[in-house]
This record gives structure tokens, C-alpha cells and sequence, in this order.
């Protein structure tokens, strides 16, 4: 039983390490050739966004998974695997705070505290932004070990706007359209990640004692990921044509950054559609024990949104395409 722990706690590292190297090394690999210069820090930048992603994927996701859980007939009796809510906040506020000092000097890296200027944080749009996010992941974290934890959907759902708002700029064309359509973007795509990792954890923990509940979560999961994959394909869709337009797409996808690094994203999100529907063929099998086993392709499938997720954050730290 170690041993298996072990070689879990091995295989998170690993994966944890792999994906901090996407935003690290991504940027030079995606720029290299197009002419383009990205910011100063990006990795540094990059990074600190995967945190936040990955922290609001957790705290939606188990939140989610907590309601479907309900749905399930019997499961009022079985135990629950351990909160991870209040801990994945304290990385977002981690994070938050980080990207809130990359604001304060001018979007440059800081170098000594007499380079940020926290005060002036309150005087710009992105300044706004860092420390909303901030201040939510710090009440969510405490709505988390409340006695009634659904309350952190508020300041997590704040966060979300936040992310759409920051992504899409008053300069930018027809901006409230853009932040709508990132606003539900990540929302499903927080819900599909971080859903479908604490589905397994439960899956885990009921193998022994509730085999059929644990199968049976893992189908109403899967009922709802097919229409959160539907939003995440369309409002995918409509983002890149407003980056991109359609005559200048396939141009684009190889040769700036933005666009390498979304050809990236969009090749992984394929591969995490056919691990799903491995899944899903397996728990169309008759006997309770051939159910269970979609759990093995559903774990691969975990590990590559952990990887979607990073390319997400890289994303966001690239110098956007120019609209020819």
C-alpha cells in the first residue's frame, strides 16, 4: 500500500514538473523565428498563471464534483475524500500576489520591494484586477472551511470575471464580447478538469466499498462533459476567429507564438476528447467490474488537462497575433 502511494506521489511530481516547464521553456520554442518579442518575465508570468488556473480548477472542480456526488443513490453514507479547497486557495492567493507585484512595476519583473508601487495597484484596470483576485482566493479559501463551503462559488465565480475582464481590454474591439465568451470558456473548462480529478479521487477511495457509486459518479460526469466540451469547442472557435480571422488562421497557427502555442492546445484537447470517449465506450460494459475500468483512460485523460491547462497559461503570456 506504500509503495502504491509512493508511486502515485512520484507520478504527481512528475506530471507537476513537466507542466511548470511548459510556461518555462514554452516561450523561446513558440517565439523562435516569428519575429516576435515577448515580455519581459514571461515564463515567471506564465508560470504564476498556471497556478491560478490550476488552483481554480480545484476549487470549482471539487465544488462540482460535490453536487454530482449528491445524485448518486447511496453515497449519503460513504466517505469523502479530503478537502483540497482551502489549500488550492492558498496557491491562488500565492499566485495572485505574484502576478499583483508584476503589475505594480509597469508589468516588468520586480527586482527589490522599492521597484512596486502597491498604492498605485488601486489607480489601473489590471491593478484592479490582480488584487480582486487576490482578495477572492483569500475568502474563498476561508468560505472552503466554513460549514457551508458552496459559498466560495461567489468569490470564485468573481475570479472568473476578473480572468475574462483582464484578457480583454476597453482597447480591444467589441471587448464585453470577448470577456463573454472567456467568461464561459473557463468556467467550463475549470469545471471539466477539476471535476474529472476529484470524480477519480472519489472513484479511488469508494473502490473497495462502493464500486457501482463510484462508476455510476464517473457517468454523470461524463453526461455533463460532453456539453462542457460543446462550450468549450464553440467559444474556443469564436475566440480564435476574433484573434485571427479565417482567411489568415492556418497562416497564423504556425507561424507566430500565439498561434503555435493555440495549435498546441487544440492537438492536446484532441487527444483528452479520445481518452474520453475510451472512457465513456467502457462504461457502456455490462458487468459492474468492466465499468470501473474507465477509470484507468480517465486518468490519462487528467494527466493531459493538466498539461491543457499549462498551454493555457502560456497562452496568456504570449504577445497576441496581429490582425492582418
Amino acid at each position: 500500500m506504500r509503495r502504491e502511494a509512493a508511486g502515485r506521489a512520484v507520478a504527481v511530481l512528475v506530471l507537476v514538473a513537466v507542466a511548470a516547464l511548459v510556461p518555462l521553456l514554452g516561450p523561446s520554442a513558440a517565439l523562435h523565428g516569428t519575429g516576435e518579442a515577448a515580455a519581459p518575465g514571461v515564463g515567471g508570468v506564465g508560470v504564476l498563471r498556471m497556478v491560478l488556473f490550476a488552483a481554480l480548477c480545484v476549487q470549482l472542480g471539487e465544488a462540482f464534483t460535490a453536487w454530482l456526488a449528491r445524485r448518486v443513490p447511496g453515497v449519503s453514507q460513504d466517505p469523502s475524500p479530503r478537502n483540497w479547497a482551502p489549500y488550492a486557495a492558498g496557491a491562488g492567493c500565492v499566485a495572485a500576489l505574484g502576478l499583483a507585484s508584476v503589475v505594480s512595476t509597469g508589468n516588468l519583473v520586480p527586482q527589490r520591494l522599492s521597484d512596486m508601487d502597491i498604492g498605485g495597484l488601486y489607480q489601473t484596470r489590471d491593478g484592479a484586477v490582480a488584487l480582486l483576485e487576490f482578495n477572492a482566493f483569500l475568502v474563498a479559501g476561508l468560505c472552503a472551511r466554513s460549514r457551508r463551503p458552496v459559498t466560495q462559488l461567489l468569490p470564485l465565480a468573481a475570479i472568473i470575471v476578473a480572468e475574462a475582464l483582464r484578457a480583454h481590454p476597453p482597447t480591444e474591439d467589441t471587448p464585453l464580447i470577448g470577456a463573454g465568451l472567456t467568461l464561459v470558456h473557463l468556467t467550463c473548462a475549470a469545471l471539466w478538469a477539476g471535476g474529472l480529478l476529484h470524480v477519480l479521487r472519489r472513484m479511488r477511495l469508494w473502490r473497495q466499498i462502493a464500486p457501482q457509486a463510484g462508476a455510476a459518479l464517473l457517468g454523470l460526469y461524463a453526461r455533463v462533459a460532453i456539453v462542457l466540451l460543446a462550450a468549450i469547442t464553440t467559444t474556443g472557435l469564436c475566440s480564435t476567429l476574433r484573434r485571427m480571422p479565417p482567411s489568415t488562421v492556418l497562416d497564423q497557427l504556425v507561424t507566430t507564438a500565439y498561434g503555435r502555442a493555440l495549435l498546441a492546445k487544440v492537438l492536446l484537447v484532441a487527444v483528452v476528447t479520445a481518452l474520453a470517449l475510451a472512457a465513456r465506450r467502457r462504461l457502456g460494459r455490462s458487468t459492474p467490474a468492466d465499468r470501473y475500468s474507465a477509470y484507468v483512460p480517465a486518468r490519462a485523460e487528467v494527466a493531459v488537462l493538466g498539461l491543457v491547462v499549462a498551454v493555457s497559461a502560456l497562452l496568456t503570456a504570449l504577445p497576441l497575433p496581429i490582425r492582418w
